[in-house]
This record gives structure tokens, C-alpha cells and sequence, in this order.
């Protein structure tokens, strides 16, 4: 009698353990796939370079971004791909925009005006979603996707995602990477493996409540 009273329970506790045993599966692959491509750096020649964007400083670009941007320099400088993209919005009180200042940037360093293209967006989705058009108008699908190591995955996963072909050049001297590195990439395995299931477009509609667009020529 005792065995059939407890038989749904202990029906109960064993579903929830698999669950469980199977979440903990999921995002320690995420994990593993995300540590794996942040060491990937690709020699690959392609159409365009997009670089995600992060903080600026009043005007100048923050040790982390002036960081991918450099990295944007070296494989523009070695003939990789002819254009660079530059994304990236502005969060509240700030003058300029990540986009602009990367691209003000990229200018003093020997890249011409009219080889840039100028997103915004206050998220990696937006970063994308904002520069595609002016990608897509030049017929730029094949992009190299320079970003901090931990970044790199959920950056090829959304550019995919939004039609491009992407291949990585992650930034290894990123200030970034030098703190607290693990909290980083938890937090990379969080947005992936939610991201993967409900989507990239809807979490960052979750998570943003902002969208930032630049207006932009090209």
C-alpha cells in the first residue's frame, strides 16, 4: 500500500532529477562550445569585418572597444576584407554613439569614409539587425565578427541567424578578459542557451528595452 502511496512521488523526484541532470548537460555544452571558439582564430579572407561595439569615453573609444578596433585594423590591413562595419548606439546622457566614435576611429587609422558602414544598436542582436541593410545592400554576406573571446560564439550565432556568414577573430588583448573572466563566460552561456531556445530577435526584445538605430549612409 506504502509503495503505491509513494510510487507517484518517487515518479515525481526521478523527472525532476533528469530535467535537472539534462539543463546541467545543456549549458555545460554551451559552455564548451563558447570557450572553444573564443580560442579560434580564423585566416579566412572575407567580404566585410563587423565589429561589435561597446562602451566609448566621451568621444573616444574605451580600452575594450579601441581594443576590437585595433584587432578590426590588423585584419583590415592584411587585405582579409575590403570593408569594416562599425556597430553600436549610445546609452542615456552620452553625446556620441559606439558606432561613431568607432568609425571616427577607424578614419584616423588609415580607413577610408566610404569603406565604412555605421550601425548602432544597444544589444548584439541590434548591432547586427541595425548594419544589415547596409551590409546586405553591397552584397556583403561573408563577415568577419571581431569581438571579446567570450562574445565571439553568441556574435556568430546571431549573425548567422540574420543571414550572414560568419568567421572569428577574436581580440586578445581585451582589458576585458583580464577580470573576473569566469563570470563572463556564465553569462555568455546563460544568453546562448536561452537564446538558442526562444530565440535571439525575442530575448533581446526581453532584455532591451530600447532600440537604437543610427541612420547611416553607405
Amino acid at each position: 500500500m506504502l509503495g503505491l502511496i509513494f510510487a507517484p512521488l518517487r515518479l515525481a523526484i526521478k523527472v525532476v532529477t533528469t530535467l535537472v541532470a539534462i539543463i546541467i548537460l545543456y549549458f555545460a555544452v554551451t559552455f564548451v562550445q563558447i570557450w572553444m571558439t573564443s580560442h579560434i582564430h580564423s585566416s579566412t579572407k572575407a567580404q566585410a569585418i563587423l565589429v561589435f561595439g561597446t562602451a566609448e569615453d566621451n568621444g573616444r573609444p574605451s580600452q575594450e572597444l579601441q581594443a576590437r578596433l585595433d584587432e578590426a585594423l590588423v585584419v583590415y590591413r592584411a587585405h582579409r576584407a575590403p570593408w569594416v562595419a562599425v556597430t553600436g548606439g549610445s546609452r542615456p546622457g552620452d553625446v556620441f554613439t559606439e558606432a561613431g566614435v568607432s568609425a571616427t576611429y577607424l578614419e584616423a587609422h588609415g580607413v577610408p569614409a566610404d569603406r565604412i558602414l555605421i550601425g548602432g544598436g544597444g544589444d548584439t542582436w541590434q548591432n547586427v539587425e541595425t548594419v544589415a541593410p547596409l551590409l546586405k545592400k553591397h552584397d556583403l554576406l561573408h563577415v568577419i565578427t571581431v569581438t571579446d573571446p567570450f562574445h565571439e560564439y553568441r556574435a556568430m550565432a546571431i549573425s548567422s541567424s540574420q543571414g550572414f556568414d560568419p568567421v572569428p577573430s577574436p581580440v586578445e588583448n581585451s582589458p576585458t578578459i583580464k577580470h573576473s573572466l569566469w563570470k563572463f563566460y556564465l553569462k555568455e552561456s546563460l544568453g546562448v542557451g536561452v537564446g538558442r531556445i526562444i530565440g535571439y530577435g525575442r530575448l533581446s526584445s526581453w532584455t532591451t528595452s530600447t532600440h537604437i538605430s543610427i541612420p547611416s549612409g553607405g
